[in-house]
């Protein structure tokens, strides 16, 4: 048995039966009926002691492979780093203390990112550097207007 730990047993059927617990067919509709929902808090609600967000995040990522949904897997990140890094949503000034707070959200999402695309990633954070969003700027979703337009999905 797992015996509380993460990664004991097998995992991805742990993961994948808790899912199917809460009556969701896939792990991104799961996470897409909590948008805003940090990883640490959706490996939480599927398993406190034996669910990672690590675990979870791999899962997300399969999927969006699978689907050719990257991209969406990625603004959906985005949308849980701003979330968890700046709960009151893009800040009005950019003095020392937010540009920290912008720096971590950024800085994390960045580490979410599949390979594929960090260069995007990379652009989107300079253009959100050179042209803050509107002060409160929050997105509660991955079909955020302005966040599309920053990360519009890739034709296939």
């Amino acid at each position: 048995m797992n015996e509380g730990h993460p990664w004991r047993g097998d995992w991805p059927a742990r993961l994948y039966e808790r899912v199917r617990e809460f009556g969701y067919n896939s792990l991104t509709a799961f996470a897409e009926a909590r948008p805003t929902a940090s990883l640490v808090e959706l490996a939480e609600a599927l398993g406190k002691e034996d669910i990672a967000g690590v675990q979870v995040f791999k899962g997300l990522v399969e999927e969006a492979e699978k689907a050719h949904q990257l991209t969406r897997l990625v603004r959906s990140q985005f949308v849980r780093e701003l979330s968890e890094g700046l709960p009151n949503g893009w800040p009005p000034v950019m003095d020392d203390e937010n540009r920290i707070e912008v720096a971590m959200v950024l800085g994390s999402w960045f580490g979410f990112t599949p390979v594929t695309h960090l260069a995007r990633v990379e652009q989107v954070m300079e253009a959100l550097r050179a042209n803050p969003p509107p002060p409160g700027w929050r997105p509660l979703g991955p079909d955020d207007e302005l966040l599309r337009t920053l990360l519009p999905d890739e034709e296939a």
